[in-house]
């Protein structure tokens, strides 16, 4: 009953969150900047360990200034997320842009399935909204980690459903696949791959922002396994409250590649767009805790 209770607050609070202007959640967000920084301090240690590890070229300073970028960015970058809650599928579609989305629809077109392969950068929960984008025939699923407290968890899922995604728990992955498949029916599937695997379950290391860290191999996988079409989700923060998505084809036959070369790809393009902007990663993940070196 108690969490029942702060769960219904929280949500409360993300409604109210969610109706503000953009330009009065902004300056809330450079209010709120102060105090998570300077006086909560929320992760600073891990978030400064993962800079200079990832970064030893830069100096202490350059360090600091994405530090304090990337602090700037994640409280706007939740406080953006809380607008899933309300905005409208034409809003959304003004500020996350997906440029080349017809090529993926060709695609689709085509009877192919295509997996999006992203990372926890730029609003990932905007992402959310590519199912505006693509035909309507289509089922656009995002695979996640299902939440412990299913109050909460149905908050979540309605929020990322409100622009005709469906989630998926990432347990569920094959057999959701499976099912599309068995129907023939072409489907999109957007996978977050640069979470770090439980240790019992390491199969593949990669060299990712000067660690050798071991990566989540179920997504290559599932996508050579069913034959889909492999694309990574190159995005850029054009502006506060505004990003542009290009598709960018990892491989047009991925069941030919070696184990684990699909994972490699995708994650050199993800260091690319990383170091493109370092401030829009999430630094506050200890991403690094398995790492070799």
């Amino acid at each position: 009953m108690q969490y029942n209770i702060m769960y219904y607050l929280i949500f409360t609070i993300i409604k109210v969150l969610s109706y503000i202007p953009f330009w009065a959640l902004y300056v809330l967000s450079d209010i709120m900047y102060y105090p998570l920084y300077y006086i909560i301090r929320y992760r600073r240690k891990v978030v400064r360990k993962n800079l200079t590890e990832s970064f030893p070229e830069k100096s202490h300073h350059e360090i600091l200034a994405i530090e304090k970028k990337f602090y700037h960015y994640f409280m706007d970058m939740i406080l953006e997320s809380t607008k899933m809650a309300s905005i409208s599928p034409d809003e959304i579609k003004k500020r996350m842009k997906f440029v080349n989305v017809n090529k993926t629809n060709e695609l689709l077109d085509q009877g192919k399935s295509v997996d999006y392969f992203m990372g926890h950068y730029c609003n990932w929960e905007w992402m959310t909204s590519i199912g505006l984008w693509i035909k309507d025939d289509v089922v656009c699923a995002q695979v996640y980690h299902k939440l412990i407290n299913h109050t909460f968890d149905n908050i979540i899922k309605q929020m990322r459903e409100r622009m005709g995604n469906i989630c998926v728990e990432m347990r569920e992955t094959a057999r959701f696949v499976a099912n599309m498949a068995s129907q023939n029916q072409p489907c999109m599937v957007a996978l977050i791959a640069d979470q770090s695997p439980k240790r019992k379950q390491i199969k593949h290391y990669v060299k990712f922002l000067n660690h050798t860290v071991p990566v989540l191999v179920g997504p290559e996988k599932i996508t050579k396994h069913f034959g889909h079409i492999p694309v990574f989700v190159n995005v850029k923060r054009v502006k506060r409250g505004y990003y542009e998505c290009v598709f960018i084809p990892l491989h047009d036959n991925p069941s030919s590649l070696p184990d684990y070369e699909l994972s490699d790809i995708y994650f050199k393009h993800l260091e690319d767009e990383i170091r493109r902007q370092p401030e829009c990663y999430l630094w506050t993940h200890n991403r690094f805790k398995y790492a070799q070196n």
